[in-house]
Protein backbone atom coordinates (compact mmCIF):
# COMPACT_ATOMS: atom_id res chain seq x y z
CA UNK A 1 0.00 0.00 0.00
CA UNK A 2 1.52 3.67 -1.04
CA UNK A 3 2.07 5.85 1.63
CA UNK A 4 -0.77 8.35 -0.09
CA UNK A 5 -3.36 5.92 -0.22
CA UNK A 6 -2.56 5.34 3.64
CA UNK A 7 -3.52 9.22 4.04
CA UNK A 8 -6.25 8.90 1.56
CA UNK A 9 -7.94 5.52 3.82
CA UNK A 10 -6.83 6.98 7.46
CA UNK A 11 -8.94 10.38 6.52
CA UNK A 12 -11.83 8.11 5.22
CA UNK A 13 -11.79 6.57 8.80
CA UNK A 14 -11.49 9.88 10.60
CA UNK A 15 -14.60 11.33 8.61
CA UNK A 16 -16.19 8.20 9.08
CA UNK A 17 -15.86 8.31 12.70
CA UNK A 18 -16.32 12.08 13.82
CA UNK A 19 -17.48 11.79 17.36
CA UNK A 20 -14.35 9.82 18.09
CA UNK A 21 -11.66 11.86 15.84
CA UNK A 22 -13.22 14.83 17.69
CA UNK A 23 -12.36 13.07 21.23
CA UNK A 24 -8.94 12.06 20.00
CA UNK A 25 -8.48 15.48 18.49
CA UNK A 26 -9.25 17.49 21.82
CA UNK A 27 -6.62 15.58 24.02
CA UNK A 28 -4.25 16.37 21.85
CA UNK A 29 -5.46 19.99 21.10
CA UNK A 30 -5.98 20.91 24.91
CA UNK A 31 -2.29 19.60 25.55
CA UNK A 32 -0.60 21.40 22.66
CA UNK A 33 -2.72 24.53 23.24
CA UNK A 34 -1.79 24.33 26.97
CA UNK A 35 2.14 23.74 26.29
CA UNK A 36 2.13 27.08 23.31
CA UNK A 37 -0.16 29.26 26.18
CA UNK A 38 2.13 28.58 29.14
CA UNK A 39 5.58 29.09 28.10
CA UNK A 40 4.30 31.68 25.47
CA UNK A 41 3.24 34.03 27.98
CA UNK A 42 5.90 33.35 30.36
CA UNK A 43 7.78 34.82 28.11
CA UNK A 44 5.55 37.48 27.03
CA UNK A 45 6.01 38.35 31.38
CA UNK A 46 10.03 38.38 30.86
CA UNK A 47 9.80 40.42 27.71
CA UNK A 48 7.71 43.12 29.61
CA UNK A 49 9.40 43.80 32.67
CA UNK A 50 12.73 43.64 30.27
CA UNK A 51 11.16 46.58 28.30
CA UNK A 52 10.86 48.57 31.29
CA UNK A 53 14.42 49.08 31.29
CA UNK A 54 14.75 49.78 27.74
CA UNK A 55 13.25 53.52 29.20
CA UNK A 56 15.63 54.10 31.80
CA UNK A 57 18.86 51.99 30.39
CA UNK A 58 21.27 49.47 31.54
CA UNK A 59 23.88 51.91 32.75
CA UNK A 60 22.39 52.50 36.32
CA UNK A 61 23.29 51.83 39.81
CA UNK A 62 21.24 52.28 43.09
CA UNK A 63 22.06 51.98 47.23
CA UNK A 64 20.49 51.75 49.58
CA UNK A 65 21.73 52.33 53.29
CA UNK A 66 20.23 50.73 56.27
CA UNK A 67 21.41 51.73 60.14
CA UNK A 68 22.18 48.69 62.12
CA UNK A 69 22.38 50.41 64.97
CA UNK A 70 19.69 53.36 65.68
CA UNK A 71 20.87 54.91 69.15
CA UNK A 72 21.69 57.96 69.67
CA UNK A 73 25.83 58.95 70.23
CA UNK A 74 26.61 59.25 73.68
CA UNK A 75 26.01 63.36 74.41
CA UNK A 76 26.02 64.53 71.00
CA UNK A 77 21.85 63.86 70.14
CA UNK A 78 23.14 63.31 66.43
CA UNK A 79 21.87 59.85 65.29
CA UNK A 80 24.56 57.52 64.08
CA UNK A 81 24.90 56.59 60.04
CA UNK A 82 23.32 59.23 58.31
CA UNK A 83 24.73 60.73 54.95
CA UNK A 84 24.73 64.52 55.04
CA UNK A 85 23.32 65.93 51.47
CA UNK A 86 27.18 66.84 50.53
CA UNK A 87 28.75 63.60 51.29
CA UNK A 88 25.51 61.87 48.78
CA UNK A 89 25.93 64.32 46.19
CA UNK A 90 29.73 63.63 46.33
CA UNK A 91 29.50 59.93 46.31
CA UNK A 92 29.18 60.00 42.22
CA UNK A 93 33.74 60.71 43.20
CA UNK A 94 33.54 57.37 43.56
CA UNK A 95 34.75 56.09 40.69
CA UNK A 96 35.22 58.37 37.52
CA UNK A 97 32.94 55.70 35.57
CA UNK A 98 30.18 57.32 37.55
CA UNK A 99 28.41 60.35 35.77
CA UNK A 100 25.44 61.42 38.20
CA UNK A 101 24.56 61.04 41.36
CA UNK A 102 20.98 61.25 42.61
CA UNK A 103 20.46 61.32 46.38
CA UNK A 104 16.85 61.03 47.33
CA UNK A 105 14.31 60.73 50.04
CA UNK A 106 11.02 59.18 50.26
CA UNK A 107 7.99 59.26 53.30
CA UNK A 108 4.60 59.22 53.67
CA UNK A 109 3.33 62.67 54.98
CA UNK A 110 0.14 63.85 55.16
CA UNK A 111 -0.72 66.14 51.73
CA UNK A 112 -4.00 67.90 51.19
CA UNK A 113 -5.39 69.60 48.44
CA UNK A 114 -8.64 71.75 49.44
CA UNK A 115 -9.03 69.81 52.57
CA UNK A 116 -8.80 66.43 50.76
CA UNK A 117 -6.04 63.92 52.19
CA UNK A 118 -4.02 62.46 48.91
CA UNK A 119 -2.57 59.15 49.65
CA UNK A 120 1.35 59.95 47.73
CA UNK A 121 4.49 59.34 48.28
CA UNK A 122 6.63 62.45 49.34
CA UNK A 123 10.47 62.76 47.85
CA UNK A 124 12.71 64.72 48.25
CA UNK A 125 15.19 65.37 45.42
CA UNK A 126 17.40 67.41 43.16
CA UNK A 127 17.69 68.13 39.23
CA UNK A 128 20.09 65.01 39.37
CA UNK A 129 16.91 62.37 39.98
CA UNK A 130 15.39 63.48 36.29
CA UNK A 131 18.22 63.48 34.52
CA UNK A 132 19.06 59.94 36.09
CA UNK A 133 15.95 58.13 35.86
CA UNK A 134 14.76 60.19 32.70
CA UNK A 135 11.58 62.08 34.20
CA UNK A 136 10.12 64.55 31.53
CA UNK A 137 8.16 67.37 32.58
CA UNK A 138 4.47 67.97 30.69
CA UNK A 139 5.01 71.39 31.88
CA UNK A 140 6.69 73.73 34.45
CA UNK A 141 9.98 72.77 35.53
CA UNK A 142 11.85 70.13 38.07
CA UNK A 143 12.97 71.15 41.53
CA UNK A 144 16.54 71.92 41.31
CA UNK A 145 19.77 72.09 44.19
CA UNK A 146 19.42 76.18 44.27
CA UNK A 147 15.96 75.92 45.42
CA UNK A 148 17.45 74.96 49.13
CA UNK A 149 13.86 75.01 51.57
CA UNK A 150 11.69 76.50 49.03
CA UNK A 151 8.47 75.20 49.51
CA UNK A 152 8.09 74.06 45.66
CA UNK A 153 6.92 70.84 44.22
CA UNK A 154 6.44 68.87 41.91
CA UNK A 155 3.87 66.43 41.46
CA UNK A 156 3.44 63.23 39.30
CA UNK A 157 0.85 62.73 36.38
CA UNK A 158 -1.90 60.20 38.38
CA UNK A 159 -1.78 63.15 41.02
CA UNK A 160 -2.37 65.86 38.35
CA UNK A 161 -5.20 63.89 36.80
CA UNK A 162 -6.55 63.67 40.71
CA UNK A 163 -6.24 66.96 41.40
CA UNK A 164 -8.23 67.99 37.95
CA UNK A 165 -10.71 65.50 39.27
CA UNK A 166 -11.71 67.55 42.54
CA UNK A 167 -11.65 70.84 40.93
CA UNK A 168 -8.49 72.42 40.21
CA UNK A 169 -8.25 74.06 36.65
CA UNK A 170 -4.87 75.70 37.09
CA UNK A 171 -2.12 73.45 38.94
CA UNK A 172 1.05 75.28 37.90
CA UNK A 173 0.96 78.02 40.67
CA UNK A 174 -1.86 76.41 42.84
CA UNK A 175 -0.69 75.21 46.76
CA UNK A 176 -0.36 71.78 48.72
CA UNK A 177 -0.06 71.23 52.21
CA UNK A 178 2.29 68.58 53.14
CA UNK A 179 2.60 68.15 57.05
CA UNK A 180 2.38 72.43 58.49
CA UNK A 181 3.57 73.54 55.22
CA UNK A 182 2.31 75.27 52.14
CA UNK A 183 3.70 74.07 48.54
CA UNK A 184 3.35 75.95 45.49
CA UNK A 185 3.15 73.45 42.53
CA UNK A 186 6.03 74.25 39.89
CA UNK A 187 5.54 71.26 37.76
CA UNK A 188 3.34 68.51 36.27
CA UNK A 189 5.55 65.11 35.07
CA UNK A 190 4.86 63.70 32.40
CA UNK A 191 3.23 59.99 33.08
CA UNK A 192 6.14 57.32 33.81
CA UNK A 193 6.73 54.13 33.27
CA UNK A 194 6.75 52.09 36.51
CA UNK A 195 9.42 49.36 36.52
CA UNK A 196 11.59 47.20 39.08
CA UNK A 197 14.64 49.37 39.77
CA UNK A 198 13.07 52.28 40.99
CA UNK A 199 11.66 51.89 44.15
CA UNK A 200 8.72 54.74 44.35
CA UNK A 201 6.08 55.06 41.28
CA UNK A 202 6.67 58.38 40.29
CA UNK A 203 3.33 59.10 38.77
CA UNK A 204 1.83 58.54 42.65
CA UNK A 205 4.18 61.07 44.20
CA UNK A 206 5.06 64.74 44.45
CA UNK A 207 8.84 66.13 44.24
CA UNK A 208 9.87 68.43 46.52
CA UNK A 209 13.43 69.43 46.87
CA UNK A 210 15.87 67.36 49.16
CA UNK A 211 16.95 70.32 51.87
CA UNK A 212 13.44 70.97 52.52
CA UNK A 213 12.46 67.54 52.75
CA UNK A 214 15.66 66.89 55.53
CA UNK A 215 14.38 70.03 57.10
CA UNK A 216 10.85 69.97 57.41
CA UNK A 217 10.66 66.47 58.72
CA UNK A 218 13.26 65.25 61.53
CA UNK A 219 12.71 61.65 60.72
CA UNK A 220 14.01 62.36 56.98
CA UNK A 221 17.10 60.32 56.09
CA UNK A 222 19.40 59.79 52.72
CA UNK A 223 18.90 56.30 52.48
CA UNK A 224 18.91 55.85 48.49
CA UNK A 225 20.85 57.04 45.86
CA UNK A 226 21.01 56.24 42.82
CA UNK A 227 23.75 56.50 40.01
CA UNK A 228 23.59 56.97 36.24
CA UNK A 229 27.51 55.24 34.90
CA UNK A 230 29.13 54.73 31.50
CA UNK A 231 28.02 52.28 29.34
CA UNK A 232 29.77 48.92 29.57
CA UNK A 233 30.95 50.25 33.27
CA UNK A 234 32.80 47.52 35.77
CA UNK A 235 30.07 47.26 38.11
CA UNK A 236 31.42 45.28 40.75
CA UNK A 237 34.17 47.52 40.39
CA UNK A 238 32.18 50.54 40.93
CA UNK A 239 30.13 48.46 43.72
CA UNK A 240 33.75 48.06 45.88
CA UNK A 241 34.52 51.62 45.61
CA UNK A 242 31.24 52.85 46.49
CA UNK A 243 31.11 50.37 49.41
CA UNK A 244 34.28 52.42 50.61
CA UNK A 245 33.26 55.61 49.86
CA UNK A 246 29.72 55.25 52.28
CA UNK A 247 31.98 53.03 54.59
CA UNK A 248 33.87 56.12 55.67
CA UNK A 249 31.11 58.05 56.60
CA UNK A 250 28.29 55.68 57.45
CA UNK A 251 29.85 53.53 60.55
CA UNK A 252 27.82 50.71 61.43
CA UNK A 253 25.44 50.75 58.29
CA UNK A 254 24.22 47.66 55.87
CA UNK A 255 24.56 48.83 52.42
CA UNK A 256 23.05 47.03 49.63
CA UNK A 257 23.80 47.78 45.66
CA UNK A 258 21.50 46.71 43.04
CA UNK A 259 21.68 47.26 39.09
CA UNK A 260 19.51 46.78 36.33
CA UNK A 261 21.78 44.09 34.96
CA UNK A 262 21.56 42.37 37.71
CA UNK A 263 17.92 42.24 38.38
CA UNK A 264 17.95 41.22 34.15
CA UNK A 265 20.26 38.36 34.70
CA UNK A 266 17.83 37.28 37.63
CA UNK A 267 14.37 37.76 35.65
CA UNK A 268 16.37 35.70 32.17
CA UNK A 269 17.03 32.61 35.28
CA UNK A 270 13.46 32.91 36.75
CA UNK A 271 12.34 32.46 33.45
CA UNK A 272 14.38 29.68 32.35
CA UNK A 273 12.75 27.59 35.46
CA UNK A 274 9.43 29.35 34.76
CA UNK A 275 9.08 28.11 31.18
CA UNK A 276 10.58 24.72 32.22
CA UNK A 277 8.44 24.40 34.66
CA UNK A 278 5.47 25.75 32.33
CA UNK A 279 6.53 22.84 29.59
CA UNK A 280 6.35 20.42 31.68
CA UNK A 281 2.97 20.99 33.04
CA UNK A 282 2.04 21.27 29.61
CA UNK A 283 3.47 18.20 28.69
CA UNK A 284 1.51 16.16 30.82
CA UNK A 285 -1.71 17.45 29.50
CA UNK A 286 -0.13 16.34 26.16
CA UNK A 287 0.67 13.15 28.07
CA UNK A 288 -2.91 12.51 28.85
CA UNK A 289 -4.18 13.71 25.31
CA UNK A 290 -1.80 10.53 23.66
CA UNK A 291 -3.03 8.45 26.44
CA UNK A 292 -6.38 9.78 24.69
CA UNK A 293 -5.29 8.86 21.50
CA UNK A 294 -3.87 5.63 22.31
CA UNK A 295 -7.42 4.18 23.38
CA UNK A 296 -9.68 5.74 20.82
CA UNK A 297 -7.07 4.13 18.23
CA UNK A 298 -7.33 0.64 20.24
CA UNK A 299 -11.10 1.17 19.63
CA UNK A 300 -11.09 1.70 16.09
CA UNK A 301 -9.06 -1.57 16.07
CA UNK A 302 -11.56 -3.58 17.48
CA UNK A 303 -14.33 -1.93 15.46
CA UNK A 304 -12.37 -2.72 12.07
CA UNK A 305 -11.53 -6.51 12.80
CA UNK A 306 -13.36 -7.35 9.73
CA UNK A 307 -11.52 -4.72 7.54
CA UNK A 308 -8.14 -5.63 8.71
CA UNK A 309 -9.08 -9.48 7.94
CA UNK A 310 -10.31 -9.02 4.29
CA UNK A 311 -7.36 -6.37 3.93
CA UNK A 312 -5.17 -9.17 4.75
CA UNK A 313 -6.67 -11.90 3.12
CA UNK A 314 -6.52 -9.91 -0.31
CA UNK A 315 -2.86 -9.46 -0.01
CA UNK A 316 -1.74 -7.13 2.23
CA UNK A 317 1.19 -6.80 4.39
CA UNK A 318 1.51 -6.57 8.17
CA UNK A 319 3.65 -3.10 7.43
CA UNK A 320 0.85 -2.00 5.42
CA UNK A 321 -1.97 -2.58 7.94
CA UNK A 322 0.52 -1.01 10.90
CA UNK A 323 0.83 1.97 8.42
CA UNK A 324 -3.15 2.56 8.00
CA UNK A 325 -3.59 2.89 11.98
CA UNK A 326 -0.13 4.65 12.49
CA UNK A 327 -0.81 6.76 9.13
CA UNK A 328 -4.66 7.90 11.24
CA UNK A 329 -2.68 8.56 14.21
CA UNK A 330 -0.44 10.78 12.86
CA UNK A 331 -3.28 12.86 11.24
CA UNK A 332 -5.04 13.34 14.49
CA UNK A 333 -2.14 14.39 15.81
CA UNK A 334 -1.12 17.00 13.14
CA UNK A 335 -5.26 18.42 13.15
CA UNK A 336 -4.71 18.50 16.87
CA UNK A 337 -1.49 19.67 17.11
CA UNK A 338 -2.13 22.68 14.29
CA UNK A 339 -5.29 23.37 16.12
CA UNK A 340 -3.56 23.54 19.30
CA UNK A 341 -0.81 26.00 18.25
CA UNK A 342 -3.37 28.27 16.68
CA UNK A 343 -5.33 28.27 20.15
CA UNK A 344 -2.25 28.35 22.03
CA UNK A 345 -0.84 31.36 20.21
CA UNK A 346 -4.27 33.37 20.76
CA UNK A 347 -4.75 32.36 24.60
CA UNK A 348 -1.36 33.95 24.68
CA UNK A 349 -2.94 37.39 22.59
CA UNK A 350 -5.36 37.42 24.95
CA UNK A 351 -3.52 37.49 27.87
CA UNK A 352 -1.40 39.79 26.52
CA UNK A 353 -4.49 42.19 26.38
CA UNK A 354 -5.82 41.12 29.60
CA UNK A 355 -2.51 42.51 31.45
CA UNK A 356 -1.61 45.38 28.92
CA UNK A 357 1.44 43.71 27.95
CA UNK A 358 2.98 43.81 24.33
CA UNK A 359 2.20 41.17 22.05
CA UNK A 360 5.29 39.46 20.59
CA UNK A 361 4.81 36.18 18.42
CA UNK A 362 7.72 33.28 19.47
CA UNK A 363 8.27 30.99 17.13
CA UNK A 364 9.95 28.21 19.40
CA UNK A 365 6.85 26.97 21.47
CA UNK A 366 4.86 27.06 18.70
CA UNK A 367 7.37 24.50 16.87
CA UNK A 368 8.23 22.37 20.07
CA UNK A 369 4.28 22.35 20.60
CA UNK A 370 3.62 21.07 17.24
CA UNK A 371 6.60 18.52 17.77
CA UNK A 372 5.86 17.10 20.58
CA UNK A 373 2.38 16.55 19.84
CA UNK A 374 3.16 14.89 16.31
CA UNK A 375 5.83 12.70 18.63
CA UNK A 376 2.63 11.89 21.03
CA UNK A 377 0.73 10.47 18.13
CA UNK A 378 3.62 8.55 16.83
CA UNK A 379 4.49 7.19 20.16
CA UNK A 380 1.11 6.22 21.30
CA UNK A 381 -0.31 5.17 17.72
CA UNK A 382 2.37 2.98 17.59
CA UNK A 383 1.17 0.22 20.11
CA UNK A 384 -2.63 0.28 18.42
CA UNK A 385 -1.25 0.40 14.90
CA UNK A 386 1.08 -2.72 15.93
CA UNK A 387 -1.03 -4.83 17.31
CA UNK A 388 -3.28 -4.55 14.79
CA UNK A 389 -0.69 -5.87 11.95
CA UNK A 390 -0.14 -8.58 14.03
CA UNK A 391 -3.87 -10.10 14.28
CA UNK A 392 -4.65 -12.98 12.46
CA UNK A 393 -6.30 -12.47 9.29
CA UNK A 394 -8.39 -16.09 9.32
CA UNK A 395 -9.49 -16.03 13.28
CA UNK A 396 -10.43 -12.38 12.29
CA UNK A 397 -12.38 -13.49 9.19
CA UNK A 398 -13.82 -16.11 11.23
CA UNK A 399 -15.37 -14.05 14.25
CA UNK A 400 -17.39 -12.38 11.61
Amino acid sequence: MKLSESFQAAFSNILGAKLRSFLAVLGILIGTASVVALVMSGQLATQHALAQFKVLGTNLLAINVYQKNQEKSQGSGIKLNNLTLAQALNSHTADPHILLAAPYTNDYSNVYADDKNLNVSVIGATDNLAKVIRIKLRQGRFVSILDNNQHYVVIGSAIAQHLKQIGRQKLIGSQLSIGKNIYTIIGIIQPWPQNNFFNEDINNSIIIPIAAALSSNKYAQIQNIVYRIQPKSDIDAIKQKLHHYINRYVNNGQIFVRSPEQIIKSMQKQQTTFTILLGVIGGISLLVGGIGVMNIMLVSVVERHREIGIRRAIGARQSDIKWLFLTESIMLSLLGGVIGVIMGILSSLIIAYIFHWQFFFFATPAIIGFAVSVFVGIFFGYYPAHRASKLDPILLLRSE
